[in-house]
């Protein structure tokens, strides 16, 4: 039996899966291998691949699953078989059958946590940089959804086998507090705080550059690159354009970088790299927005013998520092906080030792 579903603003964009922020929201929907599925493609998803837009629809397939469906002309698109490299259009109508087999089951890993709360209903974790929050593109090992599987009996499963548990996301090289839901109830609960923005959110980073204003707010419109479509960009509003709010206040100066308070207000994919790249002060060591995937002594420290030399971070200097919501059960306001990792700190003190600003001498009059 056809089910019909209308697609909700909660789907992505092309952004690899790993790199996603926004809560997940999956499709209200039986995800019975082999059955036959409807849907009308919503103004969102104008653009999208046909095999990542239903891999997200359907969380429980990959892509390569639905691109073997798709190659077998199970997909329909207004009537007629669908080609792989087939982009949506606003009300097309897609009708498909789910792959008779789902993928593999993910699993569970003995990956050590960090956890900084756990009771009955949620989880609070301090993600490491370097860690995959869940499956994407053909990664199933070293997530932190296999972990969680590893260590938890009881996760929400709403979000998919795949993204047990998974809430929200960070990016796999931004460490920091990431809430985790316990059953489905928790779940949509707490996804409803983030997308109602009562969730608090507040992250550290090392920018090149410094950044003019004391404090001050980011407010733009986002969408993915035409060029790179692993990039956000800044663009004008329209289309699959979002809006995109980010508070900003500077913690210090130093000669030729600036420590940062970022507070963002919505939560668009890459929100506060792209903002602080359009800002013309790209986080340090992002490969995807400033180019360079480290920041080394050397950086710092002109002709310094090569013997001297090493790496003081190797990944984007970012950090989700405090994360405030309310319990889904008890209602109390809750604040989570994970200290600044230690290639941050490091980076931190190097920058404060061999970059500090010189202090100007008073004026006699």
């Amino acid at each position: 039996m056809s089910r019909f579903i209308l697609v909700t603003d909660s789907m992505t964009d092309e952004i690899p899966e790993d790199e996603l922020e926004e809560p997940i929201e999956a499709a209200e929907t039986s995800d019975e291998p082999g059955s036959v599925q409807k849907v009308v493609v919503e103004a969102r998803a104008h653009g999208w691949r046909v095999d990542h837009y239903l891999s997200r629809l359907h969380p429980n397939f990959s892509r390569a699953a639905f691109q073997r469906v798709i190659e077998e002309q199970l997909v329909l698109c207004n009537g007629l078989p669908v080609k792989m490299a087939r982009r949506l259009r606003v009300n097309d109508c897609l009708e498909f059958q789910l792959p008779k087999n789902p993928d593999r089951t993910l699993p569970p890993e003995d990956i050590p946590l960090n956890i900084l709360y756990d009771d009955d209903y949620l989880i609070v974790i301090n993600k490491a940089a370097n860690m995959i929050v869940h499956p994407g593109r053909g990664n199933y090992l070293g997530t932190l959804a296999g972990a969680l599987q590893f260590h938890f009996d009881k996760l929400s499963d709403v979000a998919g086998k795949h993204r047990a548990g998974i809430v929200h996301r960070l990016d796999r090289d931004t460490s920091g507090v990431l809430v985790v839901a316990k059953d489905n109830t928790i779940h949509a609960n707490l996804s409803s705080q983030f997308e109602q923005r009562t969730v608090e959110k507040e992250y550290r980073a090392i920018a090149w550059g410094e950044v003019s204003f004391d404090r001050d707010f980011i407010e733009t419109h986002v969408r993915v690159s035409q060029r790179n479509r692993e990039r956000m960009m800044v663009c004008p509003e329209g289309g699959n354009s979002r809006f995109a709010a980010t508070f900003y206040e500077v913690l210090e100066r130093h000669r030729g970088f600036t420590f940062l308070r970022l507070c963002p207000q919505t939560g668009r994919t890459h929100q506060l790299r792209v903002h602080l790249h359009h800002l013309g002060h790209p986080i340090v060591a992002d490969r995807l927005y400033e180019g360079r995937s480290s920041l080394k002594m050397s950086d710092l420290i002109e002709n310094l013998p090569p013997e001297q030399d090493e790496v003081l971070i190797a990944r984007q200097a970012l950090h989700a520092l405090r994360l405030c919501f309310d319990h889904p059960v008890t209602g109390q306001r809750m604040e989570f906080e994970a200290p600044l990792p230690d290639d941050i700190q490091k980076t931190l003190e190097a920058i404060r030792t061999h970059r500090a600003k010189p202090v100007k001498p008073l004026h006699k009059k």
